[in-house]
């Protein structure tokens, strides 16, 4: 199980890291007179559409999250099934994030507006809140006795 928490943190980290580079350059760009790069002139309501769609985005991985978790709170459930169905929600939720913060990139070298770089500070949020630890995971799951030593001791490292 150990190993499979491990794999779950690797991912979730390859999933927060690549649209930061994206994220900084454009908003590098678009506070910056140094550079000059010809992007194609969009329509408004693309805009519009993009903003909606970072919120839509936003709002679905937070609830499909947490109903998900609801279903794991069971204390009849093996242990090995609740982290199995946790790094499925978690894995979901965090490709979601990832896209949610490759349109505000997108959006904010396009269209150089604030809306995006609030969506993105918002993805933060929820990336930062949202990593899988073990303390999170024990207190998401409201682990109690064995289930929760159990997951404690994923936060020791034996390398």
């Amino acid at each position: 199980m150990k190993k499979k928490f491990r794999l779950l943190e690797r991912n979730v980290l390859i999933l927060i890291a690549i649209p930061l580079p994206m994220f900084a350059f454009a908003y590098l760009y678009t506070s910056s007179s140094n550079m000059e790069l010809d992007l194609p002139k969009l329509p408004e309501n693309i805009k519009a559409v993009g903003l909606g769609l970072v919120g839509v985005i936003i709002i679905a991985q937070f609830v499909q999250f947490n109903q998900g978790l609801k279903k794991l709170r069971n204390p009849d459930m093996p242990l090995e099934t609740k982290l199995e169905k946790y790094g499925e929600l978690t894995m979901l939720r965090f490709w979601m994030l990832f896209v949610s913060g490759l349109l505000c990139g997108a959006g904010l070298l396009l269209f150089d507006s604030p809306g995006y770089t609030i969506g993105y500070a918002l993805t933060l949020g929820f990336v930062s809140l949202g990593k899988p630890t073990p303390d999170r995971i024990i207190r998401l799951l409201k682990l109690k006795g064995e289930q929760r030593a159990t997951v404690a001791e994923f936060g020791r490292r034996d390398d």
